[in-house]
């Protein structure tokens, strides 16, 4: 499969975005950086280590895709990218923010402030309006009802929703509820978008759609992490780190 961004001009300023490079990047520059992150989980008798000392820079204005098998550690990974798990060791600064130490409670506010989520399943509120469920998370950060309404609109209208605002989540195609997710995760203006597997419940053209939405996010400076089993969607992001029994095998430029 041809990607998208096959002759664009793949820039951030004068930063150049190779994996080696974003390490010496400038530190304006860098969104993420884990150094020597370590999570263990204690399973009864047995400690399983699912991250061993992973260092990892992303770049602001990155497309990235995290890749690996069932058990690999991607998803362990995807929760302390996203604020949803704190690393048992190491450091995570995101946004210039060390979140390492954070509380539960602390981490919550990053995650709301700082972090928009895309997940498989789209997690819609079943019985909300569209307009409801992208509000939702201005509603947490105590945004007023006229300014809440006014960016929802404008995020759904982004995702080609504007005319849909009134219906439920059951009232549209799958990929129609995926607009809707992006639209949840944009309405905060995040410092990432963090996507779990975006395309897994999508028909081949359906999960192009969406692919196309996020090369457009992309292009416009958003910086995108896509954790995903399958290679063709890692395919279609600009840089693709691959993850094996909790270590990143391999970090390169598509």
């Amino acid at each position: 499969m041809s990607s998208p961004l096959a002759g664009l001009t793949m820039s951030l300023g004068a930063v150049d975005t190779t994996p080696r490079a974003a390490a010496a990047a400038t530190d304006s520059a860098r969104l993420i950086q884990l150094s020597q992150v370590t999570k263990t989980y204690d399973a009864g008798e047995l400690a399983v280590q699912a991250l061993c000392g992973v260092d990892l820079v992303i770049a602001r204005g990155q497309m990235t895709a995290i890749i690996g098998p069932s058990g690999s550690g991607k998803s362990t990974l995807m929760h302390i990218l996203g604020c949803l798990d704190a690393p048992t060791d190491g450091r995570y600064v995101l946004d210039g923010q060390d979140v390492s130490t954070l509380s539960s409670f602390q981490l919550a506010g990053v995650r709301n402030r700082k972090i928009g989520f895309v997940f498989q399943t789209f997690n819609l509120l079943p019985k909300a309006s569209l307009l409801r469920n992208a509000e939702l998370p201005l509603l947490y950060a105590g945004v007023g009802r006229s300014e809440r309404r006014e960016r929802a609109q404008a995020a759904l209208v982004r995702v080609g929703l504007g005319d849909r605002g009134k219906h439920r989540p059951a009232e549209l195609s799958g990929g129609q509820r995926q607009r809707a997710a992006i639209a949840r995760a944009l309405v905060m203006s995040p410092s990432l978008i963090l996507a779990d597997e975006p395309t897994g419940n999508l028909d081949t053209k359906t999960g192009l759609d969406i692919l196309n939405i996020f090369h457009e996010m992309h292009r416009r400076g958003e910086t995108i992490v896509i954790v995903t089993h399958d290679p063709r969607i890692a395919e279609q992001c600009e840089r693709v780190v691959q993850i094996v029994d909790g270590r990143i095998e391999d970090d390169r430029l598509n």
